[in-house]
């Protein structure tokens, strides 16, 4: 509205700067002209309706003429109006003129509501007290009655009713204490099945690819779970949970294995793959990526194109969840001083004759 009004004020400013250098005759004819117009559109239009930027404009020019020659004026609407329209007008500024800017407490700053809303976000068990006292120990002045004001604006629910934990939190918060396991089958070019032991860390995701043979057992199974116990105490990893499958190639001496290191096995439920879902996610990226590209020969073909891939993957493929690091690869801090790049010499690594590509700048 107010640019409208600043709109129609210039346009009025410049209408009347152009009727200054018109002789008297034809400011006359034109304003025959003007009537003629509004008696047309007044037989048309019985009732028009005037914005409040209309209203100012028509009230601030005829408030410069007289009562009586406001009478001889054709109009869209009635003298008595305009006045009307003039009276409300110096009401409304008076009113303005005398109505303080600000009533009540000054605004709570934003970096303190955006505080608020972040130990809210992050603490779904703290109600508007406990935020309360983190602010005190914080030395954030503020009132409790500010705290519960802000979460009510931004529709946060009580502490009771958002006091629930989603399957994504929980898994995250405790990703350093997990590993988990499955198999997955590979067809050689002869169409013979192979079946591949791989565990993925879920915080880390680093992936531990343990073995593949044709004919899984129990035994081979149980000795797959001594040489990762082995592998994680040489990179000092120390998991609490194992999850796996109910697959009958997990006997008790594969579980017997991992409780002596202190590791608890966590199955599955039947036929709900969801609760693997990290390792499922590898399957599919491993069979994407590497083994629908790739004709595997026999077994020790297949070790060979796995064992690639799993130093591709830990070494060097980012990952969304690490924030495009590679699980054994950091990235580069953003603090650190780096002169800038003006020249990119940027040279290709091939794994697996291609099919596998690492990009990496010259020494």
């Amino acid at each position: 509205m107010l640019l409208r009004l600043v709109y129609l004020t210039v346009t009025t400013v410049f209408a009347f700067l152009r009727l200054l250098p018109g002789s008297e005759r034809d400011k006359e004819i034109e304003i025959l002209v003007l009537r003629h117009q509004l008696t047309v559109l007044q037989r048309q239009v019985p009732k028009p309706a005037f914005a409040p930027d209309d209203r100012f404009v028509l009230a601030g020019l005829l408030s410069r003429l007289s009562r009586d020659r406001i009478r001889y004026l054709t109009l869209l609407v009635r003298p008595e109006t305009i006045l009307r329209w003039h009276r409300d007008l110096l009401r409304r500024r008076d009113a303005a003129a005398c109505t303080p800017r600000r009533r009540g407490r000054p605004r709570t700053i934003s970096s303190i509501r955006l505080l608020v809303l972040r130990l809210a976000r992050e603490n779904p068990s703290w109600g508007y007290r406990r935020i309360h006292g983190e602010l005190v120990a914080l030395g954030v002045a503020v009132a409790a009655s500010t705290v519960w004001e802000i979460l009510k604006d931004h529709g946060i629910d009580p502490s009771p009713e958002r006091r629930h934990t989603a399957w994504a939190d929980f898994l995250r918060s405790q990703a350093d204490a997990l590993l988990a396991c499955d198999f997955f089958e590979v067809r050689t070019l002869a169409g013979a099945r192979l079946y591949v032991f791989a565990v993925i860390e879920h915080a880390s995701r680093r992936i531990r690819i343990l073995g593949a043979t044709a004919h899984p057992t129990g035994q081979w199974v149980a000795q797959l779970g001594r040489n990762l116990v082995m592998d994680l105490q040489e990179a000092g990893s120390t998991p609490r949970f194992l999850i796996r499958d109910r697959d009958a190639t997990f006997t008790a001496a594969f579980d017997a294995v991992l409780a002596d290191a202190g590791l608890r096995v966590v199955m599955t439920g039947i036929r709900i793959p969801r609760m693997n879902a990290i390792t499922e996610r590898w399957i599919q990226t491993c069979r994407r990526e590497l083994l629908d590209r790739t004709l595997i020969w026999n077994q020790r073909h297949l070790l060979h194109v796995l064992r690639e891939f799993e130093a591709f993957y830990n070494g060097h493929r980012p990952h969304r969840a690490l924030r495009q690091a590679a699980p054994l690869r950091p990235l580069p801090d953003p603090g650190a001083d780096r002169a800038p790049l003006t020249r990119l010499d940027v040279r290709r690594h091939d794994r697996l004759g291609g099919v596998l590509r690492e990009y990496r700048h010259a020494a």
